[in-house]
């Protein structure tokens, strides 16, 4: 969403730089974005790790980690510039002295710069650290300047409303909400964000984009992968919170939001914000109507065999987490009434896929009534990964003398358009080193997200579900998902 801009030098400093996400994810966009010329003309990127190393070992450990996850080729030429810029820095998190350092570490940075630097801290940390790292980030002042000092937290954000709320007011005592940026890597991808230009920038579809024409909206997000190294992690989480509560619920925002009068980042989150608050409530004694669970048992993916999550390592055998979640809201606002929008995600489904369905209305009138050739409804498809595309589905003639009707789709591929797209964390970085907040959630964004799940949540986590696990790995969730939107006579997609 940003043009070419010329940032302020700036210190990127990485708390658990050692870590899973930082290798994968952090680094690889950085230097991606350094070879697009994208970051400052100054800049340093200081890695915090707790154990004793040197730049040099750091650098090379960086160097592997790229030719893995790296979007772009990874040249002697490219490095060489880009290496200079990293810097490793022993740090203990819940010591004080090492905040002093650090404090002192980012002056000796400013003084090369000439000036006082931007700093963008970024927590790439355990939940639990979030209130030790701005506690002491308070006391030594290294992030005391309002219009150049930000944070960047990742999810999850608290672990139901009112630890949110804590959460958020923790992180006010040490930063103005402008300099928080609460990270969702969805809305960092490219079909994402292009779903803003495909509604506010085309006439011929934001008239249809209501309750009058469409009849339904789904989004799925499925994952052949299980829970994988992160048991521990998902064992305390499951799909509700760790998908629906966050990435689902942005997607939702996107798709059904009010038009906004201008791109700024206060004017798009003040729509999202109404979109969360017009989601009706589910009452705890309709839990079981409106909302699906399930988790994965035996089954095969993609030909081969794979076991049931209670046999994970690190599951219990008696596992009451869900591994799939499908949720039925309804909006109640003027352009939305009645028109259902249902969310599904799911671990070890039949196939990677996230995309979203917007199922048009069927024609008042058929004016081929008399031909055996049934009008399917119109649809359009946004494909969010692996493929990217927007595709509309809509009947036309099939060549010949015959008058017969059939199916088609007009597509727009992204990938032929440019087939090296940048990665959601480039993006959402850039965004955070402009000082632009458009893509990343503001407080009570979080708050009213949490408050939509709150009565699923609590019902789940005080009733065990007797039927876990109750769909295949390999499948596509339990068959209870199918019922809840086939009660309306709909059909996943």
């Amino acid at each position: 969403m940003s043009e070419h801009t010329i940032l302020q030098p700036t210190t990127i400093v990485i708390f658990g730089a050692t870590g899973d996400l930082a290798k994968r994810k952090l680094f690889p966009a950085f230097y991606n974005l350094y070879i697009d010329g994208r970051m400052p003309k100054g800049f340093n990127i200081l890695a915090l790790g707790r154990a004793e190393n040197t730049d040099e070992n750091f650098r090379n450990y960086i160097k592997e980690n790229l030719e893995s996850f790296s979007r772009k080729k990874v040249t002697a030429e490219d490095w060489a510039g880009f290496q200079a810029h990293i810097k490793y820095f022993q740090h203990q998190l819940d010591e004080e002295d090492s905040y002093k350092n650090l404090y002192q570490k980012l002056e000796d940075f400013d003084k090369v710069y000439g000036t006082r630097g931007n700093r963008l801290f970024y927590l790439s940390i355990a939940p639990n650290f979030v209130s030790v790292i701005s506690g002491h980030i308070r006391n030594t002042s290294i992030a005391s300047d309002s219009k150049k000092d930000r944070i960047i937290i990742e999810k999850p954000f608290g672990h139901d409303k009112a630890s949110a709320i804590e959460l958020n007011n923790l992180l006010s005592q040490t930063f103005k909400e402008e300099q928080i940026y609460r990270i969702d890597h969805y809305l960092g991808k490219e079909t994402v964000q292009n779903i803003l230009a495909f509604r506010f920038g085309n006439s011929i579809f934001e008239p249809l984009w209501n309750h009058r024409h469409i009849e339904s909206v789904q989004i799925t997000v499925a994952e052949e992968v299980g829970v994988e190294t992160r048991a521990a992690f998902y064992e305390q989480t499951g799909a509700l919170r760790d998908m629906i509560q966050n990435h689902l619920l942005q997607i939702l925002c996107m798709v059904s939001m009010e038009p906004p009068v201008s791109l700024e980042s206060s004017e798009i989150r003040d729509r999202k914000v109404d979109v969360l608050k017009s989601i009706r409530r589910i009452s705890p004694d309709k839990v079981d109507h409106y909302a699906v669970r399930g988790q994965y048992g035996k089954g095969t993916v993609n030909g081969v065999p794979e076991k049931g999550y209670r046999q994970e390592e690190g599951i219990a055998p008696d596992s009451n987490t869900e591994t799939f979640a499908a949720i039925k809201f309804y909006l109640d606002n003027e352009r939305w009434q009645n028109t259902p929008f249902y969310v599904r995600t799911g671990k070890k489904m039949k196939e990677k896929h996230s995309y979203i369905t917007i199922q048009f209305k069927p024609l008042p009138h058929n004016t081929f009534s008399e031909s055996s050739q049934l009008l399917s409804a119109n649809r359009l498809i946004i494909n969010i990964q692996p493929q990217m595309d927007i595709r509309l589905q809509f009947m036309a003639k099939k060549p010949g003398l015959s008058l017969e009707l059939k199916p088609v789709e007009m597509i727009f591929d992204n990938f032929a358009c440019q087939n090296d797209t940048p990665e959601a964390y480039e993006t959402l970085l850039l965004e955070a080193l402009l000082g632009d907040l458009t893509l990343f959630m503001r407080s009570d964004q979080v708050e009213e997200a949490w408050d939509v799940m709150k009565t699923i949540q609590e019902t789940w986590e005080k009733t065990k579900d007797s039927s876990f696990p109750n769909y295949e790995a390999g499948s596509w969730g339990p068959e209870d998902s199918n019922a809840l939107v086939e009660r309306q006579g709909h059909k996943w997609v």
